[in-house]
């Protein structure tokens, strides 16, 4: 685990979100191992359900896969879970490392309890619990719209960019994941590879990409090209008067060509092409305005 919580001003925030909101959030590690939540207990529905061992295992599957999903997007994720809850997820993040999870459910958001009662019943038909105490307590629970919800996990986004920035998730030592993105987020425009790396931190090729894999979902190689294409994206449209290839230069590749197709076979146009759209799309911002 890359990094530790304070707890103490983690759970102050998480009471005031739920004095806005009425929501239960959680914290979950980078591992998806829940740290702390407010309120403690988990809503009633849940409760019941979990009462089947099946159904408690699915829930942790569903949780996995939901902190999955919004590590990838580096953005919160919003999802109806296996039992038809719907829940949102954010990630917590230093540079590119995911280091925890924000989440918040289990809500019953439908557009009446008849039609919520009934998906909850069918999902959760194979399991043992008890459908009748299932179905009162759906049908007590807050009946929340889904413009309530978009605008929470808004909140939410922007509870964990703040956790960030104010580094109320800090690190608690600089281990070597850390230590290998914080030099690449700072160099990947100049000449650098895996073996430079490797001499660099004393380490193998095989744990750099074990390393890599992990963190980035790839290799050393194919993360950085990714690193230099975002930086072109932004080029091309912020200098829309530098040629191509002063844009393929700032963003460390040397090779013009070799730009043009890494690019191409990333975004699915030529950095030309892109440019052109990023220039329709500022045009009808401004216009709009």
């Amino acid at each position: 685990m890359i990094s530790t919580f304070n707890l103490s001003k983690l759970n102050s925030l998480l009471q005031d979100f739920h004095k806005i909101t009425s929501l239960r959030i959680t914290v979950f590690d980078d591992s998806f191992h829940e740290l702390t939540a407010y309120p403690e207990q988990i809503a009633p529905c849940c409760r019941i359900i979990r009462t089947d061992p099946a159904a408690a295992a699915q829930c942790a599957r569903c949780d996995a896969h939901a902190c999955e999903m919004a590590a990838s997007r580096r953005s919160a994720y919003t999802y109806r879970c296996h039992a038809g809850l719907t829940e949102s997820i954010a990630p917590l993040t230093l540079g590119n490392i995911v280091i925890g999870y924000l989440f918040f459910g289990h809500v019953f958001s439908y557009p009446s309890y008849e039609e919520g009662w009934k998906s909850i019943r069918e999902k959760c038909a194979p399991y043992r619990i008890d459908k009748n105490a299932l179905e009162e307590a759906c049908l007590a629970s807050p009946l929340i719209s889904e413009d309530y919800i978009v605008s929470v996990s808004h909140i939410m986004q922007a509870v964990a960019s703040y956790l960030c920035l104010e580094r109320m998730s800090i690190v608690q030592r600089k281990e070597l994941p850390v230590q290998i993105d914080e030099y690449i987020s700072a160099h990947f425009t100049e000449e650098i590879s895996a073996s430079d790396l490797c001499r660099r931190f004393q380490i193998g090729k095989t744990y750099l990409y074990e390393i890599s894999d992990q963190n980035y979902g790839c290799g050393i190689a194919e993360h950085i090209r990714n690193l230099r294409i975002e930086k072109a994206k932004a080029l091309l449209s912020e200098h829309p008067e530098w040629k191509i290839s002063e844009t393929a230069s700032a963003c460390g590749f040397s090779d013009y060509n070799y730009f043009i197709t890494v690019f191409k076979r990333i975004t699915g146009m030529s950095p030309g092409k892109y440019r052109i759209g990023a220039k329709k799309t500022l045009s009808s911002s401004e216009s709009s305005r």
